[in-house]
């Protein structure tokens, strides 16, 4: 499996009702799409007290189950119309480790990110165990209803993404990005 995500940073004055609509009308195009397990259609705000966001974004998240899906998507119509309006984005990809995904996750509202550096004399094996780990607990009891765990060989990070109902009331710390979710494409339709 492969994580990726890309991101738009918008101007302070963007009116982010056009991407909600894009999101609206887009978004379950994906839906069934070949090798898609997940794409999270997210955006943060600025003055949104939830997410906490110092930017108007649009940032979806894929997990694809094969590297044929992400060569489709991102050699495809939609990757090409988003391109045209944005501009061409860093993708950002992750190896996945593991990954989960509860049967209630259209329940999601909300998603975390946190992208943590991987010390150059750490085990990785070790990381990777205990990421691996650490998904099952965010289902069975951190709440969350979906979760990811990759790394990226090239910067030497890892990736732990989440979505969830709420936020938690303890505060996101300062590597955790959240987002609002505006629409899952899953397998199996909406």
């Amino acid at each position: 499996m492969i994580a990726m995500q890309y991101s738009f940073t918008l101007p302070a004055d963007y009116d982010m009702s056009i991407i909600d609509r894009r999101i609206r009308d887009k978004g379950p195009l994906l839906d069934n799409f070949p090798n898609l397990r997940l794409k999270a259609y997210l955006t943060a705000r600025t003055g949104d007290e939830e997410t906490a966001s110092r930017e108007n974004l649009y940032a979806p998240f894929y997990v694809w189950d094969q590297e044929e899906g992400l060569n489709d998507f991102v050699c495809g119509p939609g990757f090409a119309a988003v391109s045209a309006s944005f501009g061409r984005p860093q993708v950002k990809t992750w190896i996945v480790w593991q990954a989960a995904i509860s049967p209630d996750v259209r329940a999601a509202r909300f998603a975390t990110r946190e992208i943590t550096d991987i010390g150059r004399h750490e085990p990785l094996a070790d990381i990777r165990t205990h990421e691996s780990e650490a998904v099952a607990r965010d289902i069975d009891t951190d709440g969350a209803l979906a979760s990811v765990a990759a790394f990226e060989p090239t910067s030497w990070t890892y990736v732990r993404f989440k979505l969830r109902k709420t936020l938690p009331e303890t505060g996101l710390g300062g590597r955790v990005e959240a987002y609002r979710v505006g629409h899952l494409s899953l397998p199996g339709g909406p």
